[in-house]
């Protein structure tokens, strides 16, 4: 037999038993070995609670946006359905305006048109909606909807020249686009022709 085989071969099991053998005869020893233990556990607890409440603040976090985004959405389905009531308003007040009579039934149903108009207007702002300015202003595709060029000398190139509806903007979300009639230069004489 070979003297090498017959020495005892160190394995990670035989060295802890020596170490729990030692502790317990060594009641300090198995004291520190304890607290080791538990030192280690608290840290992997902790961890995982740390963890855990990161996962849940980010959870609450991202439930209120949610929340928010889709009563943000259903206020403007709502609201959107009131554009109408404004764009009737400011024709009826427009026509109004345009006609000669002066009869004083006339201006009645004007001054009811008129408060009717500032009314919704007034509730549309508490509820965050604001009109785009569209007239003179250089044409942005995010904000208005072309429905015609003009030919103009007046303008510069790509200047909306008047509005045919009014846009709004619903907390600083496009609700509805204006739309308008946009400028263009003029050909010169000698291109029209060919």
């Amino acid at each position: 037999m070979d003297p090498e085989e017959s020495k005892p071969v160190p394995n990670s099991e035989t060295e802890e038993n020596v170490e729990s053998i030692a502790a317990l005869t060594d009641p300090q020893a198995q004291l520190l070995a304890d607290l080791n233990q538990t030192k280690s556990e608290v840290a992997e607890w902790q961890d995982r609670f740390l963890r855990k409440a990161a996962e849940f603040e980010n959870y609450r976090k991202r439930a209120e946006k949610e929340k928010t985004d889709s009563m943000t959405l259903a206020k403007s389905y709502v609201l959107l359905e009131f554009l109408p009531v404004v764009d009737a308003c400011e024709r009826a007040l427009t026509s109004i305006g345009e006609s000669k009579a002066d009869s004083g039934s006339l201006q009645q149903y004007q001054q009811g048109v008129e408060l009717l108009y500032k009314q919704l207007l007034d509730t549309f702002g508490r509820a965050g909606i604001v009109p785009i300015e569209a007239e003179g202003k250089p044409f942005d595709p995010h904000l208005h909807e072309a429905l015609s060029r003009e030919e103009t000398d007046d303008l510069k190139e790509g200047t909306v020249i008047r509005e045919l509806r009014r846009g709004y903007l619903f907390k600083d979300k496009l609700l509805r686009p204006a739309q308008v009639v946009v400028a263009v230069n003029p050909q010169p004489k000698d291109q029209k022709s060919r």
